[in-house]
């Protein structure tokens, strides 16, 4: 059995992953994973006929979400859970095209493509996998540049998607987002599209995955409140102990609630360290810290924590037997083998941390968190003066996400040499590579401020916005540098939003897309001058003058 994945920066040796994946996906999971995408495509090109006849359905919509938010890096590695999603998909498929015809007075009678075509799926596990292979990300006879385009679209849509399973857990949804997103599926396996039409379909993924960055932004605040500059605690408190991995803010708040009196502290994990800045979160005392880095260190770190462990998004790793027995997956994420939560009823959860061992009383560094648009905003005559007046010379961009790969030092770097009159704003888990550093600052300004988890890319941008509009000039004439370091489908989105607005100079690492070919490299630098990271002394170099 073999298999072909590129979507993450950690791709085998920078080309793809063909016996199993660098994250720990098996050639089954690939298979059935390329499987639910080829059967979505098919989804949601009905689904965008429909539209066009005045027909919707909410199931196909909330649907077509989650099923590719459960094919991003580290989400779900059970074949019997994707299975069972493709499964889903081929009845909706269906619904969708029932769903156009009931609309249209009768059935469509022009040409479908093979992915909206109607099939059944084997019964029989290899069958299916064997279905898989024959729908994979290699299309061989689609030129090279506009497959590179559709892995981008595709990847950006996958990215997104998780924004938007957030957002609809707080009751926020978006029919611009579903009616996209359906359309730009439909387009994926339209073989008459041109490559400048793709450029302008990965542009319209950035523009609505920013749409859906300020919905799940909306949704943040109006439940949890604007965050604000908070001390985080690294160390641990003496009691027992559950640790949650993830992004899903909602979540968290479930479990604090049923938590709370019970003498179980709750810590954060990886990226959701931001909901400490939280006032709806933070008011929960046993809220107790955060523990560990980014997710690629959970192997090492997650042995030292001796309570319960539950992922609700994207970064599980192949458990330890170590500590497998006392980890638990919910929602879309899932691991073979592992104790998966449904619902928002975490009493079993729970009832696991009050049969471990307790944690010690250990007192860790603090960390600062907080810094939204709303919390840097609020002090903008300050910034605005200490720019003006030369004490901050350049702003610097440093996030993205984190990963295991060599090069990765080069942030920790970056951010340790730059200059004391800079200040450097960081975001999602790229910034476990330098977030304990004590950098100082600047009249009362931190010289290192914490705009919180990917999605937050919209809180930086509104603070590039608003510091643009108060020197009247654009985006790219700011004394500011972004500088990305990526690892999944999210930093797609988030990358293809920034161009979406326009703006220049961006730099990438540790490595660039393997699905980008060099004819599409060459357009992005000619018009974006986007480019690879080099040394941390030479780019610094490069953005001081």
């Amino acid at each position: 059995m073999s298999m072909f994945c590129c979507q993450c920066e950690q791709t085998a040796k920078g080309t793809g992953c063909t016996v199993s994946g660098v994250c720990g996906k098996q050639p089954d999971v690939a298979a059935l994973q390329d499987l639910l995408v080829h059967a979505v495509k098919g989804v949601g090109y009905w689904a965008d006929m429909s539209r066009a006849v005045g027909g919707k359905d909410e199931e196909i919509d909330r649907f077509v979400i989650d099923a590719l938010f459960a094919t991003i890096t580290n989400v779900d590695f059970d074949p019997d859970a994707i299975a069972a999603l493709v499964a889903e998909a081929v009845r909706l498929k269906k619904k969708a095209k029932e769903l156009f015809a009931k609309n249209n007075g009768r059935e469509f009678s022009g040409f479908v493509p093979a992915a909206a075509k109607l099939w059944e799926l084997p019964e029989d596990r290899a069958a299916q996998v064997a279905l898989g292979e024959q729908h994979g990300v290699k299309e061989g006879r689609v030129d090279a540049d506009i497959l590179s385009l559709r892995q981008v679209i595709l990847y950006g849509i996958k990215g997104y998607a998780a924004y938007a399973h957030h957002a609809l857990a707080l009751g926020k949804e978006s029919e611009e987002i579903y009616a996209f997103t359906h359309q730009a599926l439909a387009n994926l396996i339209n073989d008459k599209l041109e490559l400048g039409e793709y450029v302008g379909i990965a542009l319209e993924v950035g523009r609505i995955n920013y749409v859906t960055m300020e919905l799940l932004n909306q949704a943040h605040i109006e439940r949890f409140g604007a965050p604000v500059p908070t001390p985080v605690q690294t160390g641990t408190k003496a009691g027992k102990a559950i640790m949650v991995s993830g992004h899903d803010l909602r979540f968290l708040e479930e479990l604090l609630k049923q938590t709370e009196g019970t003498g179980v502290n709750v810590y954060t994990h990886g990226e959701m360290l931001p909901a400490h800045g939280y006032p709806g979160l933070k008011k929960y005392a046993h809220l107790a810290g955060n523990f560990g880095g980014a997710w690629q260190d959970q192997q090492k770190e997650f042995p030292g924590f001796p309570g319960a462990i539950i992922f609700n998004t994207n970064c599980i790793q192949r458990p330890a037997d170590s500590y497998k027995d006392r980890v638990f997956t919910w929602g879309l994420v899932r691991w073979p083998g592992v104790k998966h939560v449904e619902g928002y009823d975490f009493s079993q959860v729970i009832g696991k941390a009050k049969e471990l061992p307790a944690l010690e009383e250990k007192p860790g560094k603090e960390i600062l968190v907080g810094f939204g648009h709303n919390a840097v905003l609020g002090v903008a005559d300050k910034v605005i003066d200490a720019v003006q007046k030369g004490a901050i010379k350049r702003f610097f961009v440093v996030g993205g996400c984190d990963g295991a790969k060599p090069g990765r030092n080069y942030y920790t770097e970056l951010v340790e040499k730059a200059p004391k009159d800079t200040v450097i704003l960081t975001l999602a888990c790229g910034k476990y590579r330098f977030n304990t550093l004590d950098l100082g600052d600047i009249g009362g300004i931190p010289r290192l401020l914490d705009v919180g988890q990917c999605n937050d890319t919209y809180s930086a941008v509104q603070i590039a916005l608003a510091l643009a509009g108060a020197f009247k000039c654009g985006v790219n004439d700011l004394p500011l540098s972004i500088i990305l370091s990526w690892y999944e489908q999210k930093a797609v989105a988030v990358l293809l939003t920034l161009l979406h607005l326009g703006i220049k100079n961006i730099k990438i690492g540790p490595s660039l897309p393997a699905f980008i070919t060099p004819n599409v490299l060459n357009f992005l630098v000619e018009k974006y001058n986007i480019g690879p990271i080099g040394t941390p002394e030479g780019d610094l170099k490069a953005a001081l003058g």
